[in-house]
């Protein structure tokens, strides 16, 4: 069995590989390369996931369900980017219902006050090997605060699956909850949310 694997794995790999190629023709990784233009989210491939510190032993992990972003690029001119993104408060998820209504409730981030969380872009800077620090307003729970995202493009191509050109992008950053009034619990849950972004964008 163990013989088969090792015959059959490497084979395996090569025909996904094939399939991708066939399915994302006229990829690109370079920055410069990508297509410019208006893009929107393919929300079937978008993940926002977040990570906080629990009891200073471990870290409870979420993610929000349901989001929207758009995207303005242009590879003549990165510093120019715009990105916007918006985050339905109430479709956090633990994977514990209890816990979901808890956060979301007028304790922790009150979504029925502030049903969505927004960032807008405002200064992006590209660093070495093609990445982007993009910083912007974000707003959660009423307040508005500066957020550094590290980000950058997974690549290009002609997605035939959707008929349009399709943009790779992902992005870390981290923010302080206090900062924005959500400062339940403090020493039991940690201060710092670290943020992970992973999406597909769909060129207009």
């Amino acid at each position: 069995m163990t013989r088969l694997l090792r015959i059959c794995f490497p084979v395996l790999c090569l025909l996904t590989s094939a399939c991708a190629s066939l399915v994302t023709p006229n990829f690109e990784t370079e920055l410069s390369s990508l297509r410019g233009g208006e893009y929107t989210l393919d929300t079937d491939h978008a993940y926002l996931n977040f990570r906080i510190e629990h009891l200073g032993l471990s870290y409870v992990v979420g993610r929000f369900n349901v989001l929207d972003a758009k995207l303005d690029f242009d590879p003549d001119n990165p510093e120019t980017l715009f990105l916007e993104g918006i985050v339905d408060v109430a479709s956090i998820d633990f994977g514990n219902d209890d816990l979901d209504e808890r956060i979301a409730g007028d304790g922790w981030l009150d979504a029925e006050r502030f049903p969505q969380a927004i960032f807008r872009s405002t200064e992006v800077t590209v660093t070495d090997d093609d990445g982007l620090r993009v910083v912007g307003d974000f707003t959660l729970h009423g307040v508005t605060q500066p957020v550094t995202l590290e980000g950058r493009f997974g690549g290009g191509a002609d997605n035939l699956l959707t008929g349009r050109y399709t943009l790779g992008f992902s992005a870390t950053g981290e923010l302080s909850r206090s900062a924005y009034g959500v400062s339940a619990w403090p020493g039991l849950v940690g201060d710092t949310v670290s943020i992970e972004l992973h999406a597909e964008f769909l060129r207009s």
